[in-house]
Parts: C-alpha cells; structure tokens; sequence
C-alpha cells in the first residue's frame, strides 16, 4: 500500500529497508543513465523541432518570394510587412501566438501572382480592363494552393490571400466584402501592405515620408481600410518606426 501510495505521488522507484549499499549504487546509476538519455532524447527533439521551424520559415518565404519574384526588395518588404502585422495584431488584443501566427502567414499573401501571366505582371503600362480582370484573380489562386493545406497556418495565409484586395467600403475584390465581413487578418495586412509599399524605395519611385504613409491610411480609413484598425497602426507609430528602421538596417547590411 505504502508503495502505491509513492507512486500515485509520482515516486519512479523505491528502496526497501535493509538497505543494500550495492543495490543502492547500481539503482542511482540506472537512474542517471536514463536521466542522461532523457536529455539527450530532450536535445535531439529541440533540434529537429529548430529544424521542422527553419523548413517552415524557407517555404513560407519561397511561397512570398513566388508571388513578387521580379521584386528585388522581395525578402525584406514581406518580412518587414509581416512584422508590422504582428504588431498591429497585438494592439489589436490578438495573443502572442495568434500575432506570431499571422507574422508567418502574411508573407505568403501574395503567393496566387504566380499564376498571372509575365506580360500582365511587368506591363509597363496601364493595365486593359480584361488584364485587369486576370490580375485580379490572384487572390483566388493564392486562396486555392495555400488552402490545400489543413494546418492552421496556411489557412490562415489562405484566408489573408483571398481577402486582403477587399476594401472597407464593400468596393474591393475578389468578392465585394465590406466592413466586418472580411477576415481580420486580412484586413491587417491590406493595412501593413501598403504602408510598407508607400515607405520602401523603389527603382522607379522615391519613398513616401511616414508622415505621408501615415496620412494617406488616416484619408482612406472607412473606405479602404478598417477606420479602427487604422487608429491603432496610428497609436503604435512609434514601434513601427522601429521595425522599420531595424529592417532598413538589416538591408543595408546585406548590400555588397
């Protein structure tokens, strides 16, 4: 009974009396032995979870880079965007694993432009409504590659692909979804998207002063985005500009 009640308490082993000194020693040494291979065991579980993670990670940005790869500034903007999501999201009252959550399945919210044509994608001219229509549909051929999967990650990232062109005001795309009846998440990263857009330097164009960016979201709150979520993004300036200017130091560190 007495070693029942040891082990219902969570005892792994006992010692009945007398004593035996060399039982005791063989006993202490067993025990020891699997302490070790239970952190070996420990170790190795660590290691190959780091190693499932950077696998993730590699696929999640190859899916990013799959959407934008005429994009030189790929690696950062999708990265930078992402880690404004996870900061809105936490202003937002979203916990700290469903923002971790959203900063990996931002990057892929644009995965459905590899399924537009080049010619179409590199125009160097105003679209034709026809294009415009075909451009248009990547948000439904992101939705259906990332959704194929059943983790919570992809569909989430399938969700935010299908529904980040959808605006406040019921005027987006693919679907005309208004206010609250687009997924939140989405509605994150329509925000973040373009404000990374507006701030980063392009070839073609200069970067917009935070205080442009900033504004341009203020004038088109109700309409573009949600006037809410938007007021937040505001209120978090100050950690934006940090994010920003880590990344921004980032890249420049990696330019040769």
């Amino acid at each position: 009974e007495d070693e029942q009640t040891g082990f219902d308490a969570g005892a792994v082993d006992y010692i009945s009396k007398p004593v035996n000194p060399a039982l005791v020693r063989a006993r202490v040494r067993n025990h020891l032995t699997l302490a070790d291979q239970k952190r070996a065991c420990q170790r190795t579980v660590l290691e190959r979870t780091r190693e499932l993670e950077q696998v993730q990670k590699a696929a999640i940005f190859m899916l990013g880079d799959a959407g934008h790869y005429n994009d030189n500034d790929t690696g950062t903007h999708i990265w930078r965007m992402a880690a404004y999501c996870a900061a809105l999201a936490r202003a937002t009252q979203w916990s700290v694993e469903q923002a971790q959550l959203l900063e990996l399945a931002a990057p892929m919210h644009d995965t459905g432009k590899i399924g537009i044509p080049d010619s179409i994608l590199k125009a160097p001219r105003k679209l034709t409504e026809n294009e415009w229509e075909i451009m248009k549909t990547h948000t439904l051929i992101g939705h259906k590659i990332l959704s194929r999967s059943q983790t919570e990650l992809f569909q989430t990232a399938a969700t935010i692909a299908l529904s980040h062109h959808e605006r406040w005001d019921g005027s987006g795309y693919p679907h005309g979804r208004r206010g609250t009846q687009i997924a939140e998440s989405a509605r994150i990263v329509a925000i973040a998207d373009v404000f990374d857009a507006l701030t980063m330097e392009r070839p073609y164009k200069t970067p917009w002063t935070i205080d442009d960016a900033l504004g341009y979201l203020v004038e088109h709150a109700g309409t573009q985005f949600d006037p809410h979520l938007v007021e937040r993004f505001i209120a978090i300036r100050q950690e934006i500009l940090a994010i920003k200017e880590r990344w921004d130091t980032e890249q420049a560190a990696d330019v040769p």
